[in-house]
């Protein structure tokens, strides 16, 4: 049986152009804002609300999906949503329009996300699943590294202007709308679930298989502390502050650094996707995740501790792994202990879940960084992790469903 179909193959090239245009503003966006009087804690504040927004909405239109047996209208309006976000970033420095402008992209996210790995999840089979999602976020992750490296050579040449590569990130956001019209699609049964309101999806849970229950409620608890990565790019610049690095007779400064980690960190985190979900087809995704968590602990540990360029390089590799080690697992794990007929639904809850505790996780580490510092934002997720690790350790499942 082919693993990657076509279906898969387009999904994930889409992916790659749009993460093109959003990582091209990731690693500057915390810069920009600080440039544009945002504070650390409004940072947090803003990046908490967006991906809320983006959570809370991919329970919503994943039930909907599931209730219309259809996933591309959700899939194109979900990434023309964030694609027209792009430029509109740049028109005005108003916090309230930048609020509102940050909500539209990452409401585009939560309206095409469920409907999309639920699209993925039919054109794999139980034992193929880590393996499909681990293909989608390798290539997705390609384009989260061409991103940041395409913003570190334009701000190489072209340094502070912020504006203009907003507007650059519009070019691929179009690619990747142009290919999802070469997908096709056949109705799929209707939700099981009766229609309700815009949080009707959480009634999912009262139908949920027990193991299902289990798994969202551990990596709740983990997200509920584990803050937007931008607060890694923050340490990351100021720990080397005015430090330089000389490479071939090239000055890098700490904006440069900071977008390269970033890049590196990318490049692992595509690289390692796909073989790390191929061993959790193979032996099963809890053994996986784990070891994933396990790495996320001493990641965020060394964070804590002011490191060296060096040793910020090696976290961001290992940082890449955890990221290999998780996202694509468990989707496949979350689709595999799902109803057939509510895979968008049960994929829209458990990122909604995920997301309600990620806007407390960056209003916390906030927060803690404003009053007590760097050391405590990273030193807590990172005992954390380990407290979720043992949990998972725990909790009883059936050999098929681990």
């Amino acid at each position: 049986m082919r693993i990657i179909t076509k279906t898969v193959l387009i999904l994930s090239v889409v992916s790659l152009l749009a993460d093109i245009a959003s990582e091209m503003l990731y690693p500057v966006i915390p810069v920009y804002l600080k440039e544009i009087g945002f504070s650390v804690f409004m940072i947090g504040v803003l990046e908490g609300v967006v991906n809320f927004t983006a959570g809370i909405s991919k329970g919503y239109f994943g039930k909907l999906s599931d209730e219309k047996g259809l996933r591309l209208p959700f899939v194109k309006l979900g990434y023309l949503l964030s694609t027209i976000s792009k430029p509109l970033i740049a028109t005005f420095t108003y916090p309230l329009w930048i609020f509102f402008v940050r909500t539209v992209d990452r409401l585009g996210k939560g309206v095409r996300t469920a409907a999309r790995d639920a699209l993925l999840s039919q054109e794999a089979t139980t034992e193929t699943k880590a393996r499909v999602f681990g293909f989608h976020r390798s290539l997705d992750t390609v384009g989260a590294a061409i991103g940041p490296l395409l913003a570190l050579v334009f701000l190489f040449f072209c340094p502070g202007q912020y504006k203009t590569l907003f507007y650059l990130a519009f070019i691929p956001g179009i690619l990747s709308i142009l290919f999802i019209f070469l997908l096709k699609e056949k109705k799929q049964p209707s939700s099981t679930l009766e229609k309700g309101n815009f949080f009707s999806f959480f009634k999912y849970w009262k139908v949920a298989t027990p193991e299902y229950r289990k798994v969202v409620a551990g990596l709740s608890f983990f997200a509920l502390f584990n803050s937007s990565d931008i607060f890694l790019l923050l340490i990351t610049k100021e720990t080397i502050g005015k430090e330089v690095l000389i490479l071939f007779g090239t000055t890098f400064n700490a904006d440069t650094i900071t977008i390269a980690a970033y890049v590196f960190y990318n490049l692992v985190y595509a690289a390692m996707s796909y073989p790390l979900g191929a061993l959790a087809d193979k032996s099963n995704y809890r053994s996986v995740i784990i070891m994933g968590f396990s790495i996320f602990a001493i990641v965020y540990a060394g964070f804590a501790f002011n490191p060296s360029i060096p040793v910020i390089f090696i976290l961001f590799f290992l940082y890449g792994i955890y990221g290999a080690a998780t996202e694509g697992v468990i989707k496949a794990w979350v689709t595999n202990l799902s109803h057939q007929q509510n895979t968008a639904t049960a994929i829209g809850l458990y990122t909604s879940c995920e997301s309600i505790c990620a806007l407390w996780a960056s209003i916390i580490a906030g927060a803690i960084w404003m009053n007590w510092g760097s050391f405590y934002t990273f030193i807590i997720p990172a005992i954390i992790a380990l407290l979720t690790i043992i949990y998972f350790s725990l909790i009883p499942t059936r050999k098929h469903l681990i």
